[in-house]
C-alpha cells in the first residue's frame, strides 16, 4: 500500500470524541437492581460455588444462596445487595 493511499484514506475524516451518543452515557446512573433487600423470589439453583453456596440468577443477576442445592427451586430471601451480586438464605 503507496502511502499517497493511506494518507487519502484519513483525509477529511474527523473523529467526535464527545458526540451526542456519548453524552448519553455519562449521564446514566448505574443500571436498577431487579433485586430488593427484605423481599422473597423463586430462584433455581443452577451452579454452586468453592464455599457451597448455590448460585441463582434473577434476570441475569447473580444471587448467592446459603446452602443451596444444585437443581432445586426454592424460595429465597435477600439479605445483602451489592453493585453486582446479592446475598440470600433459604426461606422455610
Amino acid at each position: 500500500m503507496s502511502y499517497y493511499r493511506e494518507r487519502a484514506y484519513s483525509r477529511g475524516r474527523r473523529r467526535r470524541y464527545d458526540s451526542d451518543a456519548t453524552r448519553k452515557l455519562k449521564r446514566q446512573g448505574p443500571p436498577a437492581k431487579p433485586v430488593d433487600v427484605g423481599k422473597t423470589y423463586d430462584v433455581d439453583i443452577n451452579e454452586i460455588t468453592g464455599k457451597g453456596d448455590g448460585i441463582a440468577r434473577v434476570q441475569g443477576f447473580i444471587v448467592f444462596v446459603k446452602n443451596g442445592k444444585t437443581g432445586k427451586k426454592i424460595r429465597v430471601k435477600v439479605t445483602e445487595v451489592a453493585d453486582r451480586f446479592a446475598k440470600a438464605t433459604i426461606e422455610i
